[in-house]
């Protein structure tokens, strides 16, 4: 099989969700397969993550503003290859495209109420573009894979996609995530001792980040620890208007505010944390929360969505609408020592049940699937 996959954004320094999935997969590929010849359409960028080997061929091609790469670089770019088919793996796919699409569909976040108080410009074109042309290109998909059973139901129920046309394909989790020893030399960068909480909040209304810091909040005017919150990707600004609309001036000598953390540096960071607060409305599946279960962090997470799937039976699970029930657990995990070593040992058994050579495995068998409906069909 000639096989090209869109990787748009794996070469840039700050990397997210998306781009992590698709890099892990590729690399796993390499692995497990010499046999098949792989093309990876990427964007110039500063991090050169993968290389070249035998059968698979890293393509640079073009930097353009993104809805002009996938609509006119890309598409241009796999014509002349001759390819058997074409994954796109970030949601949307070129409109015009005739060779055998596969798309990895993450979520449908794009058909669901727009909070309208996101001003992010990056975050509201994305959600119109995934708008104009997932619609567009989900009838020419020859099979579209999302991370959770969660989503795939959602999706098929939503967009009326018939079972045998969606996959669910976990996602897994980087093996360096682990509980580890000897972590201050890395952590000291961000924060000047352990035994902190920990949240990866942002402007992403999903993330939950003004409850979160309600909680925290509520959380500090009854403990005796007084733990300090450790937080990353939010600007100073976003924060203090949190701060005063809320009135939780009380938060403001207790945070840490770290900026992007690469991802070499997290298991240090998760190890050194005393929990990880994940309590975001909703998510399609969750690698942050695998990542500190792998580490032996206790997680308190968001009962809606993928969360409870990907947690499993024993995790903590929280309202995420209500900060008084964050409050309330991070206090649990604090004064109950039995409650709280549960965690610790419960979080890496459950992440062996994930692994990127899994989903790699089974992304390889979904390609030959669909290259042999193909063959049958011409």
């Amino acid at each position: 099989m000639r096989i090209g996959i869109e990787a748009q954004r794996i070469f840039r320094k700050n990397k997210h969700g998306m781009d992590y999935v698709v890099l892990e997969e590729i690399r796993e590929l390499q692995k497990i397969d010499t046999r098949n010849e792989y093309f990876v359409f990427v964007a110039p960028g500063e991090d050169k993550c993968l290389e070249d080997s035998k059968n698979v061929h890293i393509l640079e091609i073009g930097g353009d503003f993104y809805p002009l790469w996938e609509q006119v670089t890309l598409l241009k770019a796999a014509n002349e290859l001759n390819l058997d088919m074409l994954h796109c793996t970030s949601n949307t796919a070129p409109i015009r495209c005739k060779i055998p699409l596969i798309l990895t569909l993450h979520d449908i976040i794009f058909l669901e109420p727009r909070d309208k108080t996101n001003k992010s410009f990056y975050q509201n074109m994305g959600w119109f573009y995934r708008r104009l042309v997932v619609p567009r290109i989900l009838k020419k998909c020859k099979r579209i894979i999302t991370v959770s059973n969660f989503e795939k139901n959602n999706i098929m129920s939503k967009l009326d996609i018939p079972q045998e046309r969606i996959t669910m394909i976990y996602n897994g989790y980087n093996q360096w995530f682990k509980p580890v020893e000897d972590t201050y030399q890395v952590y000291k960068k961000y924060i000047d001792s352990s035994g902190y909480f920990f949240f990866l909040g942002n402007t992403d209304p999903k993330k939950n980040t003004e409850r979160t810091l309600i909680a925290y909040s509520k959380y500090l005017e009854k403990s005796d620890i007084k733990r300090k919150l450790l937080m990353a990707d939010l600007g100073k600004t976003y924060l203090n208007s949190i701060i005063e609309r809320n009135h939780i001036e009380n938060i403001i000598h207790r945070i840490v505010i770290a900026g992007y953390i690469g991802n070499k540096d997290l298991p240090y960071i998760y190890n050194n944390a005393f929990a990880f607060l994940y309590t975001s409305l909703r998510e399609s599946f969750g690698i942050p929360l695998l990542e500190a279960m792998a580490c032996g962090t206790p997680v308190i997470t968001s009962n809606t969505s993928s969360m409870p799937e990907i947690g499993g039976p024993d995790a903590i699970l929280i309202n995420p609408e209500d900060p008084d029930e964050i409050a309330e657990m991070m206090l649990q995990l604090e004064r109950d020592d039995t409650f709280y070593q549960q965690q610790k040992k419960m979080g890496p058994i459950r992440a062996q049940y994930f692994s990127w050579q899994q989903t790699a495995e089974q992304l390889l068998n979904l390609y030959e699937s669909v290259y042999k409906r193909n063959a049958l069909s011409k």
